[in-house]
């Protein structure tokens, strides 16, 4: 992750004093290095024509985005290259797991392209199947497992996904995690002593979700540890927790604090605070608005003019929604510059590159999920649609 430390400054273009504070947000990407890159994409793009569908996620750098033929978050990304069926190829400009997804709602035919196959996600990689069968296995040695429904964020691998899937649980967006949870709790609510889930793998949507959405309390949560025996948990604690949350976290959200809330709410008077649900629990009580990253872009293009926000998501949208809404005060919600380090391994030279293959013949970094798990884990997306309520963004 490429931080730089900056003073807290506006990024919009609303008034004088606005500009006279800074405009520029420091810590800026670099500009692309060789300008025919940008030549070279429009031509790759032309020569593969409707054949090829570019995807866009939000965080992504400008340069980037420029060439996508849609733009949005992982699972809205993912249901747009399934609406487009006669794309042969799905360029996915985001990371592995998002490109995962794509692959499982497409069909046999497509194949999904991710231009940097290091393209991960940290909070992804903080659950992985092994860890998440020993958990299992602890669960049913404590002799609840037959009351817990595992629901996974849609930011996790297939292989998770597909472990809800064959277990009875679920995945969900930071959209419709409330339904989600509420679905899961039906499933065994007749067992003996009720229904728990665990939450995989971002402890901060669970609880926030659970304790702000669904009514419980933080000592109905508990944290499961991947790297401690038994999670660092008792069967007692087990037992009587309703939300085993396991222990991981996005990085970039999780970088903002309470304290830079309190201090923007000192220095921009009637500042109101927009965060995401992967922020901690703290920062979370401290906001004014909550929501998915569509919710946020949504809340800012109906805001009104001359109104201040500080936003709590991954800076390129941040800088990408003051650029569209000059007569907004828009500031970022951290003193720290900090983009997500993998979602920038995507960049001009890779797009490039993978479309320049494409026409070429040659099919670059395909994503492809084996059968088995591709079909668990569609059981679990198909729970999630069938939901009612917000399904279709993330």
């Amino acid at each position: 992750m490429t931080t730089v430390d900056l003073p807290l400054l506006p990024l919009g273009r609303g008034t004088d004093r606005v500009s006279e504070r800074g405009v520029e947000c420091p810590g800026d990407l670099p500009a692309v290095s060789d300008p025919d890159l940008v030549a070279r994409a429009r031509a790759a793009k032309a020569a593969l024509g409707d054949r090829v569908f570019v995807l866009g996620h939000h965080y992504q750098r400008d340069v980037v985005i420029q060439f996508a033929d849609v733009t949005g978050d992982s699972f809205k990304l993912a249901r747009d290259a399934a609406a487009r069926p006669a794309a042969e190829y799905i360029v996915f400009c985001g990371v592995h797991f998002m490109a995962e997804s794509a692959d499982i709602l497409t069909g046999p035919e497509q194949k999904v392209i991710l231009p940097d196959l290091a393209a991960g996600c940290s909070m992804a990689d903080m659950a992985r199947l092994a860890q998440v069968e020993d958990a299992w296995d602890a669960l049913a040695d404590a002799g609840i497992v037959e009351s817990v429904v595992p629901v996974t964020y849609m930011n996790s691998s297939a292989d998770i996904k597909a472990f809800c899937g064959r277990n009875g649980g679920v995945v969900c967006t930071s959209s419709n995690a409330e339904v989600a949870l509420e679905w899961a709790f039906e499933q065994k609510a007749h067992v003996e002593g009720g229904a728990k889930v665990l939450f995989l793998p971002d402890q901060h949507l669970g609880r926030n979700t659970a304790v702000l959405k669904m009514g419980l309390t933080l000592d109905d949560c508990v944290v499961w540890n991947p790297h401690r025996p038994n999670g660092g948990l008792t069967a007692e604690q087990l037992r009587d927790a309703k939300m085993i949350l396991w222990k991981g976290h996005c990085s970039v959200h999780g970088r903002f604090t309470a304290a830079v809330v309190d201090d923007l709410r000192a220095t921009i008077p009637d500042v109101q605070i927009l965060v995401h649900p992967e922020c901690a629990h703290e920062v979370v009580l401290k906001a004014d608005l909550v929501g998915s990253t569509e919710f946020i872009i949504q809340t800012i293009e109906a805001a009104p003019a001359g109104s201040s926000w500080a936003i709590g998501t991954e800076l390129n949208l941040v800088k990408r929604l003051a650029d569209a809404h000059p007569d907004k005060h828009i500031t970022f919600l951290d003193k720290t510059v900090c983009y997500c380090s993998t979602m920038n391994r995507i960049d001009l030279p890779l797009l490039v590159w993978a479309m320049e293959s494409l026409v070429n013949g040659t099919v670059v970094n395909q994503i492809q999920v084996d059968p088995d798990t591709e079909h668990f884990a569609q059981i679990a997306l198909q729970r999630m649609l069938d939901l009612p309520g917000k399904t279709h963004k993330d």
